[in-house]
C-alpha cells in the first residue's frame, strides 16, 4: 500500500527530511566535540559512575556495548550500557551522552513519574508498532473502501462497517499506543539531559565552559525524539485520513 499511495508519503516525507537532518546534525555534533578532551581526564563510564554514586545510587552496572551511538539506559537489568566511544572516551561528548543515560537511572532511583509511565506503555508501543499496519491494511482491504474519494461528492469515503473496520479502527488503536509512547519520551529525555547538565557541573567533572559543549551534544539528540514523534503523528494522521475517519470523511 505504501508504494502506491502518494497521499502517505505526503505525510511521512516532511518528518523523514527532520528525522535525517536531526541524525546528521547529531553525528556531527559529536564528532566535533569528541575531539575536545575534558580538563578532568575521566572516562565517559568515570563520569558516569561519579555522577550516580554522589546521588547514593550504587546498584547499576556499568558496562560497555558495541556499536556507534548506541547507548542506552535498561531499567529492566538495571544495567548502564555505553558504546565503546562513549565508555572509554574521555571528551567533551563521551561524557555529555554517558552522564545523559546516568540520568536515567536516577529517574528510576527516584520513581520519575514519566519514566514509569514510558515503561508503562512499552508492550503497548511494541504491540502497535508491529501490528498496527497489518491490522489497519487488512481492514481497508476487507472493507473495500480503502478510503477513496467519492467522485460524486469529492469527499473521502470512510472505510466499510462490519469487520473490516472493526479492524481499520483497531489498527489506528494500536498505533496510537505507539505515538503516546514517542510523546512521553520527550519530558523522559529532557529531564534525563537536564539531570546530566547540572551533575557535570555541581559535581566539578567539567567546568561552565566545557558543560556547554557537552550540553550542545544532549540538545541535538533531543531533537530526533522530536523527530521520531512527528513522524509518529504524522502516521497517525495519515491512517485518520485514509480511512476517511477526518478530513470529510463519512460512512459508506
Amino acid at each position: 500500500m505504501f508504494g502506491i499511495d502518494p497521499l502517505y508519503y505526503l505525510f511521512s516525507l516532511p518528518a523523514l527530511l527532520l528525522s535525517m537532518l536531526f541524525s546528521a546534525r547529531v553525528k556531527s555534533t559529536f564528532a566535533k566535540y569528541s575531539k575536545v578532551r575534558a580538563d578532568c581526564g575521566m572516562t565517559g563510564a568515570e563520569a558516569a559512575a561519579a555522577m550516580l554514586a554522589r546521588e547514593g545510587v550504587n546498584d547499576v552496572r556499568i558496562k560497555s556495548v558495541q556499536g556507534f551511538l548506541t547507548d542506552h539506559y535498561n531499567p529492566v537489568d538495571n544495567t548502564l550500557n555505553l558504546s565503546p566511544e562513549v565508555y572509554k572516551g574521555r571528551s567533551l561528548a563521551s561524557l555529555g551522552v554517558a552522564c545523559h543515560e546516568a540520568g536515567h537511572a536516577l529517574q528510576k532511583a527516584t520513581a520519575y513519574r514519566w519514566m514509569g509511565v514510558r515503561t508503562a506503555l512499552v508492550p503497548a508501543a511494541n504491540l502497535g508498532s508491529r501490528l498496527s499496519m497489518i491490522v489497519f491494511f487488512a481492514g481497508l482491504a476487507l472493507s473495500g473502501a480503502s478510503g477513496q474519494v467519492d467522485p460524486a461528492t469529492g469527499e473521502m469515503v470512510a472505510a466499510g462497517s462490519g469487520l473490516g473496520m472493526m479492524l481499520v479502527k483497531a489498527g489506528i488503536v494500536l498505533f496510537s499506543a505507539a505515538v503516546a509512547f514517542s510523546i512521553v519520551t520527550l519530558p523522559v529525555e529532557w529531564d534525563a539531559s537536564a539531570r546530566a547538565k547540572k551533575a557535570l557541573v555541581d559535581a566539578g567533572i567539567l567546568s561552565f565552559r566545557e558543560e556547554r559543549g557537552a550540553a550542545a551534544v544532549l540538545n541535538a539528540a533531543f531533537m530526533t525524539y522530536i523527530a521520531a514523534a512527528i513522524s509518529s503523528i504524522m502516521t497517525l494522521l495519515y491512517f485518520l485520513v485514509r480511512s476517511g475517519l477526518i478530513g470529510g470523511g463519512r460512512r459508506r
